[in-house]
């Protein structure tokens, strides 16, 4: 039986192009980090620095929050391993109420690449762990929701990335084949997802990927940014053309 994870063939006609937000389309790590700091500092705890909270971001806000929690205990707070994590998700999502959007900064390339695309007739969606309200937010106040068919957010659905379901909600909602799809990311993460879902694994080298090389998560092409994934598509369509 053919490994589901194993390299798929680039698709000769792209139609179908999903995007992480968070590292690929936009750097959003300060204004995370800020929120996350925020309740760091209300529930007593010392504010972590940038890198530290970079590192672990992408699986969700609640992912980070543990995350956080368990670098405080290491760092001599035991106390941190006793509190009650729904309460500070509470006190967390109400300070990125306040932070989302307000430093969100578009990649070099990224709008000129979304642009290209949407032009082409390249059918778009936005597939992020963030949770939906928060993405939709950051997509509007970075001029970029007007670009995606769908936004599928860390809890829009059951499941979240690295689950195959994501990407396949969005074939199934756009009427597009697994073999003309690929899914674009920063992350080990993004990977793991495009390949559970049968799409093809494309990746950036910037983002939030833990601190690690995305080659190491060998993705089927690694991009410099998206405007070099719109030349790469558009080539291809224009040779099979």
């Amino acid at each position: 039986m053919t490994d589901p994870r194993a390299s798929r063939p680039a698709p000769l006609c792209v139609r179908l192009i999903t995007f992480d937000l968070d590292g690929t389309l936009v750097d959003t790590a300060s204004e995370i980090a800020e929120a996350a700091n925020r309740t760091l500092h209300e529930i007593g705890l010392p504010r972590r620095p940038l890198p530290d909270v970079t590192r672990l971001i992408g699986h969700g806000t609640r992912e980070l929050m543990r995350g956080l929690l368990a670098q405080a205990v290491e760092a001599g707070a035991a106390r941190a391993e006793a509190l009650d994590l729904d309460a500070i998700m509470r006190r967390f999502e109400s300070h990125y109420h306040d932070t989302t959007g307000t430093d969100s900064q578009l990649y070099p390339g990224c709008l000129e690449g979304l642009t290209r695309l949407r032009d082409a007739g390249i059918q778009m969606a936005c597939v992020t762990n963030k949770e939906h309200r928060f993405a939709v937010r950051v997509l509007q106040s970075t001029g970029l929701s007007g670009f995606f068919r769908l936004v599928v957010g860390g809890d829009s659905l059951a499941q979240k990335k690295p689950h195959p379901a994501v990407i396949e909600y969005c074939l199934e909602a756009l009427a597009v084949p697994q073999s003309q799809a690929a899914h674009l990311g920063d992350s080990s993460i993004d990977v793991d997802t495009a390949r559970r879902a049968g799409v093809a694994a494309w990746a950036v080298p910037y983002g939030y990927n833990g601190g690690q090389p995305i080659e190491a998560s060998h993705p089927d092409i690694v991009f410099p940014g998206v405007d070099a994934v719109a030349d790469h598509v558009l080539s291809v369509a224009a040779k099979a053309a």
